[in-house]
């Protein structure tokens, strides 16, 4: 998917889940090849694992904050500990730091 315009809105869906015993692996594999597949693909996606066996997926689309955008399906239930949280948030643009060691001269 190419550059939204600028000024365009941008949406970012988070979806968590929590895997079941011994099943972490699994659950990152199938959150892998899902995110892989959404049709359309996002501007960009995001995945992340954070202890507790928990795998989380960041995607950012095009549209206001109720846009029609592929989200995640839940996995086969024997790979979750817990039900699937999933959220949505409007973006507000990036706020870049300037690079370590550098200094503003003026």
């Amino acid at each position: 998917m190419s550059e939204p315009m600028p000024g365009t809105p941008i949406v970012a869906l988070m979806w968590e889940a929590k895997a079941a015993p011994d099943r972490a692996p699994d659950l990152l594999t199938w959150a892998r090849a899902r995110t892989n597949e959404l049709t359309p693909a996002p501007l960009r996606h995001e995945l992340l694992r954070a202890p507790g066996d928990r795998v989380l997926v960041i995607a950012w689309w095009p549209g206001a904050y109720d846009a029609d955008v592929p989200e995640l399906p839940d996995p086969e239930g024997e790979l979750l500990a817990r039900p699937v949280h999933r959220w949505r948030f409007e973006s507000l643009g990036t706020d870049a730091a300037p690079p370590s060691g550098s200094r503003d001269v003026t």
